[in-house]
C-alpha cells in the first residue's frame, strides 16, 4: 500500500559558518531556505474496480452465475451484490440474468439455472472466469467444454450447491459463492472490459424519470430514485425485490440494442434459443443520474470488452457502482 512518508516536505539545512573569504557567517539558529523534493507525492486513493469504478484494495477472480428471472424464481438472492448484471432473452420471449461477481461476494446466490449459447459469447471478455449454472442442452456440452471459462456447475462442483428450503424445484437450487470460487482457483481476476466511470454526469443527457424495455414475454421498467441515487427495477409491473431485502436497482442502467436471431438450439417444446450478437456495433441508451444518454456501443471481438461512447465518439462515463446491461433486440423478436 501507500507508504507513510510525505514527499515534497521542506528539508532544513543546518547553519554552517562561512570562511573568512565568504563574507559573514549566517546568524545562529537561522536555517537555510527550504529545498523542494522532486519526487511527486504518491496518491492515497486506492485503485478503481474496472466493473464498478469504486475503490478496491485488490482485484479478485471473476465469477458469473446464471440466475432465474421469472416470477416463480423470485425473490433472487445475491443479485444486489453483483458488479454487473446482464439481462438476456431466452426461449419463449422470457429473460434470464447473468450476474458477474468480483469486488463483492455474497454468501449465497440463486436460484441457479441453466446456461445459454449467448453466455459463451459474452464471457471471453472477462478472460477465463468461473461460470456457475445448472445444466445445458446436450448439444451445447462440447461448446461449454471448449469455452473460455471454468465450469463450476452443479455437475462439476456439486458440493457448492444446496436446495433452499421454502422453494420448489427447479427454483430452489442455490450456491455457496465461496465454494464456487474455491472450485475455480485459477479464474481470471477482474480486468478492464472497456467501461469508464466518473462522479459527475456528462453533458448531453435528457432528464428522464423512467425507461421501459420490452421483450416478447417480459417487460422491465427502470425508475429513477433521487433519494437512493439509483434506478429501481420493476418487472412485469411489480417491484423487483431482493431476497435480502429492498428493491433491486443500480446507479447505471445500459440498454444495449443487439441483433438477436435463432440459434441452432431449442428446448423440448421446439422453442428456439435466441442468439444475442454481442460483438460488432450498435446503439444504446445509458441511464444515470436521472438522465438518458443516446450512445453507441462497440465490441470488435469476443476477447475484447464493450465500449460505450457518445454520438461524437467520446467515452461515456457511467456512475460508480453496480451496472445493469440489458441486452435487447432493436425490435422485440420471437426466435
Amino acid at each position: 500500500m501507500i507508504g507513510g512518508a510525505l514527499a515534497g516536505a521542506a528539508v532544513l539545512v543546518p547553519a554552517v559558518a562561512c570562511s573568512s573569504s565568504g563574507g559573514g557567517a549566517r546568524p545562529a539558529g537561522e536555517s537555510a531556505a527550504p529545498v523542494e523534493s522532486s519526487t511527486p507525492a504518491p496518491s492515497s486513493a486506492p485503485p478503481e474496480h474496472p466493473f464498478t469504478g469504486q475503490p478496491v484494495a485488490a482485484r479478485r477472480p471473476v465469477l458469473a452465475v446464471k440466475i432465474e428471472n421469472t416470477h416463480a424464481g423470485k425473490p433472487q438472492m445475491g443479485v444486489r451484490s453483483a458488479d454487473l448484471v446482464f439481462v438476456e432473452q431466452v426461449e419463449g420471449g422470457l429473460t434470464r440474468l447473468m450476474a458477474v461477481f468480483s469486488s463483492k461476494i455474497p454468501a449465497k446466490v440463486g436460484p441457479v439455472r441453466s446456461a445459454r449459447i449467448s453466455d459463451l459469447h459474452l464471457l471471453p471478455m472477462f478472460g477465463k472466469p468461473g461460470l456457475a449454472y445448472s445444466g445445458v442442452q446436450s448439444k451445447m456440452i462440447p461448446l461449454v467444454r471448449a469455452a473460455s471459462l471454468y465450469d463450476v456447475s452443479d455437475s462439476a462442483a456439486p458440493r457448492a450447491y444446496f436446495r433452499q428450503p421454502g422453494r420448489v424445484a427447479p427454483y430452489n437450487l442455490f450456491a455457496d459463492t465461496r465454494k464456487l470460487i474455491a472450485a475455480a482457483p485459477k479464474s481470471t481476476k477482474a480486468k478492464d472490459i472497456g467501461l469508464v466511470f466518473a462522479d459527475e454526469a456528462p453533458a448531453g443527457g435528457k432528464p428522464r424519470t423512467s425507461f421501459s424495455v420490452r421483450y416478447p414475454a417480459a417487460r422491465f421498467t427502470f425508475t429513477w430514485s433521487a433519494a437512493q441515487k439509483r434506478w429501481l427495477v420493476a418487472q412485469d409491473g411489480a417491484k423487483d425485490m431482493a431476497a435480502e431485502g429492498g428493491q433491486l436497482g443500480a446507479p447505471t442502467i445500459v440498454i444495449q440494442y443487439a441483433k438477436t436471431t435463432r440459434s441452432q438450439f431449442h428446448d423440448f417444446t421446439g422453442s428456439y434459443t435466441p442468439l444475442i450478437q454481442s460483438t460488432g456495433k450498435g446503439r444504446a441508451v445509458v441511464l444515470r443520474d436521472g438522465q438518458a444518454y443516446q450512445a453507441r456501443w462497440s465490441r470488435p471481438s469476443e476477447e475484447e470488452g464493450t465500449t460505450f461512447t457518445t454520438a461524437d465518439g467520446e467515452p461515456l462515463p457511467f456512475a460508480r457502482g453496480q451496472v445493469w446491461i440489458v441486452l435487447a433486440a432493436p425490435k422485440p423478436v420471437q426466435p
